[in-house]
């Protein structure tokens, strides 16, 4: 293993040099270059920003519930999402309404920090925004800057995690202000169906998947208007965490000869990582939600003709309560059930053979940018604790965090290695006093989102420590160089090894709460995939 002091030295040289990209960045800002990005055309009309409420030094615009596609209501409920094709002025001061979900109810969790109910509200789709079916809606921050100017920053799409299940970016874990001021990069958030509506599982019905066709839309608008706001189309990194980077990864399988992305970015989350419901689940799922509605009936008393017209004339808060009352299935691991609806294999956008059509490099080669969290489980034990008490065994959580990040994001880098892809690996460790849970949380899943939007102040309600600033902006810098120059950014500007096993390759972030990184053979951690079974290849009982 490098020594700290190198890697140190190595940060602090290449901090020197991302400090002048921001200040350059920061004084290249003017108010006549703010005032043009104010108001952009795109295929929906003329959009109006506003400089960002934290961010008014560094000219960050941002644009707030953008509109990609129809309300999906109506008879565009349980359908693909529909192109806009009407002009309208749109003002994009406030976000969009969060897609109907349910969060989990609150968990009194043994040693809770006085912070940890405010984080996981935020994280957990839980602080009681507003929901409505209309939020197929989107989020661009952009800093007014030369590179601005000439449309050459790159951009992140990110889409937010939740199993499917909930999610929003309405939320200071996802706010792209922090971001976008540190490093010049267009940043946006993408609202997507979730639960019934995006997952319905409808038999019979050709169309599945509906969450994860509004992430194509929302890429789609992103490609044909982000010039607008200063980004290059063709710089486009989609990233995701937990269920968002399941989504990017599936992403490359679904669209190989035409990903609209340049890389991805997979944080705690791949293909491989959690497993989808037996066959039969999702037909029954639904089906209980049909007779909770009362669709289950095509007489005169409902007045519909069909099921699906009657689902689609219930009230949308009636479908969000029968669903929400459908208890998860077990899978192979006691800290990681599977929802209710969920993606299911459509042949189009999911696959039942991922390891097979990754063998044959059956995918897009996109770079990747993919690590995990040391401790994911101290995220997990929440909830399996609420689940009447559950408290798994070491062994349990060990075998949870191989099975279902650890080995799956190996698999992943090792399938691009082998076809010539480059990937890149990291695992954070840091565990902070304002984003800590209870004793021993450790880096917990989506810890590390604080590093990447720089919203830990916001979210807990605590300040930051000076050695986590400079770690955030580390991380930042990162995520910057991969959207950059997704085949060699991060190893030309940062030094950032390709994976490789038997090579100090794999990246580790915040060990013992330091901002320098090191490199280690990723066999330190990976040594024991090969007889692992991966989350998602588990075998499940049947409906």
């Amino acid at each position: 293993m490098q020594s700290m002091d190198i890697q140190l030295s190595r940060w602090l040289s290449t901090a020197v040099v991302a400090a002048a990209l921001v200040a350059a960045d920061t004084s290249g800002c003017s108010i006549g270059r703010t005032k043009q990005l104010l108001t952009v055309q795109t295929t929906n009309g003329p959009i109006t920003g506003h400089v960002a409420p934290n961010a008014s030094s560094t000219c960050v615009i941002e644009y707030l519930g953008i509109p990609y596609a129809k309300p999906p209501v109506g008879d565009l409920r349980f359908a693909a999402p529909e192109p806009i094709n009407v002009q309208s002025p749109y003002t994009a001061s406030n976000f969009g309404f969060d897609c109907p979900l349910t969060p989990s109810k609150p968990v009194n969790y043994p040693g809770f920090t006085p912070q940890a109910p405010r984080i996981i509200s935020y994280f957990a789709s839980g602080a009681g925004t507003a929901q409505s079916e209309d939020c197929l809606t989107l989020n661009i921050w952009s800093k007014a800057t030369p590179n601005a100017a000439a449309a050459k920053k790159p951009v992140v799409v990110f889409f937010y995690g939740g199993r499917f299940t909930i999610g929003n970016t309405n939320s200071p874990f996802y706010n792209g202000q922090h971001f976008a001021a540190a490093q010049d990069v267009v940043v946006v958030t993408v609202n997507y169906r979730v639960n019934i509506f995006g997952f319905p599982g409808a038999p019979g019905e050709t169309t599945q998947n509906l969450g994860l066709r509004d992430q194509r839309a929302a890429v789609e608008w992103v490609r044909d208007n982000i010039v607008h706001f200063g980004g290059d189309a063709a710089r486009i990194v989609l990233a995701g965490q937990s269920s968002g980077g399941v989504a990017a990864d599936y992403w490359a399988y679904a669209y190989q000869t035409d990903p609209i992305a340049a890389g991805l970015t997979l944080a705690s989350g791949t293909a491989f990582s959690f497993p989808l419901n037996a066959p039969g689940v999702a037909d029954r799922n639904w089906n209980t939600v049909v007779a909770a509605v009362g669709c289950n009936t095509t007489s005169p008393a409902n007045n519909h003709t069909t099921t699906m017209a009657c689902m689609r004339a219930a009230p949308w808060t009636a479908l969000k309560a029968a669903a929400a009352a459908i208890k998860p299935t077990a899978s192979t691991s006691i800290l990681r059930s599977i929802p209710a609806f969920y993606p299911q294999v459509d042949n189009a956008l999911v696959f039942p053979d991922y390891a097979a059509r990754t063998a044959a490099a059956e995918f897009a080669p996109l770079p990747i940018l993919a690590g995990n969290n040391d401790n994911e489980a101290g995220y997990y034990r929440i909830a399996a604790y609420g689940n009447g008490g559950v408290v798994p065994t070491p062994t349990q959580v060990d075998a949870f965090h191989l099975e279902s990040f650890t080995c799956p994001v190996a698999h992943q880098a090792a399938a691009r290695r082998a076809r010539g892809v480059p990937a890149w690996v990291y695992r954070y460790f840091a565990d902070w006093e304002n984003t800590r849970l209870y004793d021993g949380s450790g880096a917990y899943h989506g810890v590390d989102l604080h590093m990447v939007f720089g919203g830990s102040e916001e979210v807990s309600g605590l300040g930051r420590e000076a050695e986590q600033g400079v770690l955030e902006e580390v991380v930042q810098r990162a995520w910057y160089e991969f959207a950059r120059e997704p085949w060699g950014g991060l190893e030309r500007e940062m030094g950032w090894p390709k994976w490789e096993e038997g090579r100090e390759s794999l990246v580790e972030l915040g060990r013992d709460n330091a901002a320098a990184v090191r490199f280690v053979e990723p066999g330190l951690y990976v040594g024991g995939c090969g007889n692992v079974t991966l989350g998602a290849l588990g075998v499940l009982p049947t409906a």
